[in-house]
């Protein structure tokens, strides 16, 4: 283990940047400066909430298009063209005071953040590894985490002296000249295996190779979505939600944002011990239990408002996230093969971008309606106890399959 973190340290470092800097596109930052936008625009939570969907849309129907860049580029070539955008989006973010222009803004952010940042990451990690790439998918996406932990309180804190706008620019300048070139400096060379080569050369798009088209003929597939597209609808929306919850249940600010900690640590635990699982039986076979503790912390956030509530639910969406970010980078390229990864990871992150759209824009509508969002989080929380069983069932008919294929001349 020790020997294959060592090996392919750069590569697997160059991974987990990438995942950290999409939180600059991701919800649970931009809804950081939710009340100071809707402020400054003048929009209601179910206003703000169809600008986000709106924009957030718009980006899923450009990742199809956008994400087989890292295809037919380089993975250094890839972030650079990505990352240099996320920079200009965070730019426009800082002096942004038309709302067509805010409608584009958070378009480029959630595109280049959200979307092709985390797309450029696992897309090398699920194509450069195989026999370890349970733990390579797993290690990448503790960066998600990791910006989740440091993001809120450090950039919160900056606007305190700088103002929300200026933190946007200092976002800007972080990217450009410290991540940019990290990332480039650690990605350039294109992994070859050495520790696992023998076992990776051997494996290397064994079964049928997918393509997009297929995928999207798949039945399985869409059964498979039923559960993959549960977490990024219901975590953005809770997120995007976050002032409105604070609000709400009159918690402390800070004591919600240092709450972030316990998840970001619960995330990593659960996502490098589902990185070994996978390596040691299937992605397939744990395909079931993210939806348990998502379930769970819909119940206990929608249920309850004491202050211990929060740091319950971050530990639960962390188990559950932990679980999602080793498994989703890994599900792909094990049942539908790497040759197409990129085409194919672009139309399912697309329509995981287009709930994260449809998360805010909905909940908000319903808020403004008088339909609490506790009481929507109930519902949220049924849906994933029926997605569970569902899950079971797609993770039996998809290894019935795969054994089947294996078998075959």
């Amino acid at each position: 283990m020790l020997a294959f973190y060592r090996d392919n340290a750069r590569w697997l470092a160059g991974g987990f940047l990438l995942a950290m800097f999409s939180g600059f596109g991701q919800t649970f930052f931009i809804s950081i400066w939710g009340n100071e936008i809707r402020e400054a625009f003048e929009l209601t939570h179910g206003g703000f909430g169809l600008v986000y969907m709106l924009a957030t849309l718009a980006s899923a129907l450009s990742l199809p298009f956008v994400g087989r860049l890292v295809d037919v580029t380089s993975v250094a070539v890839s972030a650079i063209i990505v990352v240099s955008l996320l920079t200009v989006a965070c730019l426009l973010m800082g002096s942004v005071t038309s709302l067509p222009l805010l409608v584009f803004t958070i378009y480029l952010l959630r595109l280049f953040g959200q979307g092709m940042m985390t797309q450029t990451s696992m897309t090398a990690m699920g194509r450069w590894y195989v026999s370890n790439r349970g733990k390579a998918v797993s290690f990448a996406a503790i960066g998600h985490q990791a910006s989740e932990a440091l993001f809120p309180t450090l950039f919160a804190l900056l606007a305190l002296s700088l103002g929300w706008r200026m933190t946007w620019w200092a976002a800007a300048g972080f990217l450009f000249f410290v991540a940019l070139p990290l990332i480039v400096l650690l990605m350039r060379v294109e992994r070859v295996p050495r520790h696992d080569a023998a076992r990776d050369a051997a494996s290397q798009e064994t079964g049928r190779q997918w393509t997009r088209g297929e995928l999207l003929r798949d039945p399985l597939f869409w059964l498979v979505c039923v559960g993959v597209l549960g977490p990024p609808f219901i975590g953005t929306a809770i997120f995007f939600h976050q002032d409105y919850l604070i609000d709400l249940n009159g918690w402390d600010p800070q004591l919600y944002y240092n709450a972030f900690i316990v998840m970001a640590l619960t995330t990593v635990l659960f996502s490098l011990g589902t990185g070994f699982a996978i390596d040691r039986w299937s992605a397939v076979q744990m395909l079931p239990f993210f939806m348990v503790p998502l379930g769970a912390g819909c119940f206990v956030l929608g249920g309850f408002s004491s202050e211990a509530t929060i740091f319950v639910f971050m530990l639960l969406l962390g188990m559950s996230y932990g679980i999602t970010s080793a498994l989703f980078g890994a599900l792909w390229p094990e049942v539908w093969g790497t040759r197409n990864l990129g085409a194919i990871r672009s139309i399912v992150v697309a329509m995981m971008v287009f709930l994260t759209a449809a998360g805010p824009g909905l909940t908000g509508v319903l808020i403004d309606f008088g339909i609490s969002f506790p009481r929507q989080l109930i519902f949220m929380g049924l849906y994933c106890a029926a997605a569970f069983f569902v899950m079971i069932m797609a993770s039996r008919k998809l290894q019935v399959r795969m054994v089947a294929t294996r078998a075959m001349p």
